[in-house]
């Protein structure tokens, strides 16, 4: 008779994880908006609108860093392509906000000026549903999914992976670049979408609806957050990690790595969809250039200075290269590629578990002997998967004939 104890269900944040948790809540709905509205611009804690613009900017790249991790990180797919489904969800938002422009054009048309200016008479029929905002979140996540989808069903079908897989989706998204590019298709051409006025009938100008935006993202970046910790920590998880280690195995296994492959891809894309459409509104303009390889590229960055397989980590990184980017393309422009290079390969060759995986090494102690090196390595899992150490056993135990093997 043979019996498999397996470790007990880990809980879904730890006890300082869930502490983490609130105070960023608090941060983003509560302090924030009163160091920005409340609090007077000539003290030394107010909030300026350039810094909420900012860092609702950056949330919306950690959404995309964090979708990059649950693909690259725990199931070892590198994608070179999301930027295409960020491009594609804030272009989703775009054509609603510019039906939301109204008369209030150049041209004072009910058509959007670039159309006016194209001389097209109506509306083309991909925007039938762009002036409800119910069918624009709908498309948001969609649009997105629905690519993905069908894009990763061939790939994970003909069991393309590796690097081929990298180059496909860079070459999709560069092939769909130049198909936006092009004015006949009716997104703007290389200007993009731009001068948005309101959402909801709201002025987007307003400081209340700029503070209302940054909320929503750090609300929404919190809850993917929690979504991918949750997937994580789920078999469902745990087959994508196996995949990631071991995909002929987990064949020889009984299992198909197919349906999990695309879950996790689909879920990824819709996740930087809904980043693009949180995106749009707060910085004002979409255009084509948000496809290229360099931002797809600057994706897989983000999470690799942070840390991949870490969850926390590609948010980290998101923050750290986007903020080091605003400051460096002012000071010193000429230097930013330079050091985005050089970050790249220092975090290649001296960090390759990122800033959260050096972080973590610094805190260790050597261990002296097995036993402890081995209680080392079960707190390494348990604070890479953000459960306390106690819930993690030191192995599974298995019995057979009632002795212990």
């Amino acid at each position: 008779m043979k019996s498999v104890i397996f470790p007990p269900k880990a809980p879904l944040l730890s006890g300082k994880g869930w502490t983490a948790f609130f105070v960023a809540l608090v941060t983003v709905c509560a302090l924030a908006p009163v160091l920005n509205i409340v609090v007077p611009a000539g003290s030394a804690l107010h909030m300026s609108d350039y810094a909420v613009a900012l860092v609702g900017k950056i949330m919306c790249y950690a959404i995309c860093a964090l979708a990059m991790d649950l693909i690259w990180g725990y199931t070892g797919i590198l994608s070179l392509g999301h930027g295409l489904f960020f491009a594609l969800g804030g272009y989703m938002m775009g054509m609603y906000l510019m039906r939301q422009i109204g008369r209030d054009g150049n041209y004072r048309s009910d058509l959007p000026d670039f159309m006016v200016f194209l001389d097209w008479k109506t509306l083309p029929g991909h925007w039938t549903f762009s002036g409800s905002f119910v069918a624009t979140l709908v498309l948001v996540v969609a649009v997105p999914g629905l690519v993905a989808l069908v894009f990763g069903f061939f790939a994970f079908r003909s069991r393309i992976k590796g690097v081929y897989f990298s180059i496909i989706t860079q070459a999709m998204t560069f092939a769909t670049m130049l198909l936006f590019f092009r004015n006949e298709t009716g997104f703007g051409g290389n200007n993009g979408f731009t001068d948005f006025k309101r959402i909801l009938g709201v002025p987007l100008a307003t400081r209340e609806m700029r503070m209302t935006l940054f909320a929503l993202t750090g609300l929404t970046l919190l809850a993917f957050l929690l979504l991918a910790r949750w997937l994580v920590a789920s078999k469902f998880g745990r087959v994508l990690q196996a995949i990631r280690d071991a995909e002929t195995r987990v064949m020889f296994s009984g299992y198909n790595p197919l349906p999990y492959k695309l879950a996790i891809w689909v879920i990824s894309a819709v996740m930087c969809g809904v980043a693009g459409a949180l995106y749009v509104p707060q910085v004002g303009i979409i255009n084509p250039g948000e496809m290229s390889a360099a931002s797809s590229i600057e994706i897989a960055v983000w999470t690799a200075v942070g840390g991949r397989a870490t969850l926390i980590g590609p948010v980290v990184g998101a923050f750290i290269v986007n903020g080091a980017k605003s400051w460096l393309t002012v000071a010193y422009p000429e230097f930013w590629l330079y050091f985005l290079g050089a970050l790249f390969i220092g975090v290649t060759l001296f960090m390759p578990e990122g800033v959260v995986g050096l972080v973590r090494r610094l805190r260790r102690r050597g261990p002296a002997t097995a036993g402890e090196g081995a209680a080392e390595a079960r707190r390494s899992l348990a604070a890479s998967e953000g459960v306390e150490p106690a819930a993690v056993p030191p192995m599974r135990s298995i019995q057979t004939g009632g002795a212990r093997a």
